[in-house]
């Protein structure tokens, strides 16, 4: 097959044992906007007007914390940041906040392009990627 049948990425949906403060860590830190809500699963629907990301609540308790190298899943997911000094601007705003960071922005390989990956309330590994200079 020489034609993909799909043209991108709709929503990703991730089972969070922090509703609330997830949500809160994609419209208040990130400066998403809440899309809707559904109560009775319980849902919480956040957008950056690109990709639409859906937090499940996990409803089951002890929830389980995913082990990105021993599940299989969602190893972490990726947003691209149109500068490096937004990258930076973003870093410090996290670190403000108080949210744990993995590490912070380095280069990715041999560069140019750099990256910096936190945890949002539920343990989510988020990645923040700028590409580099545009050629």
């Amino acid at each position: 097959m020489t034609n993909p049948t799909t043209s991108g990425v709709h929503h990703v949906g991730l089972t969070v044992s922090q509703l609330e403060r997830s949500a809160a860590f994609f419209t208040e830190l990130l400066g998403w906007r809440e899309v809707k809500r559904n109560p009775a699963y319980p849902a919480i629907f956040v957008s950056d007007g690109k990709v639409m990301v859906t937090l499940w609540q996990a409803l089951d308790e002890p929830v389980v914390a995913f082990d990105r190298r021993r599940n299989v899943g969602l190893h972490h997911l990726a947003f691209a940041i149109e500068s490096e000094a937004q990258l930076r601007a973003l870093h410090q705003r996290l670190v403000d906040a108080g949210v744990e960071i993995q590490f912070a922005p380095e280069s990715i390989g041999a560069g140019p392009a750099k990256h910096f990956i936190c945890f949002d309330p539920s343990g989510v590994r988020i990645e923040f990627t700028w590409p580099g200079p545009s050629a």
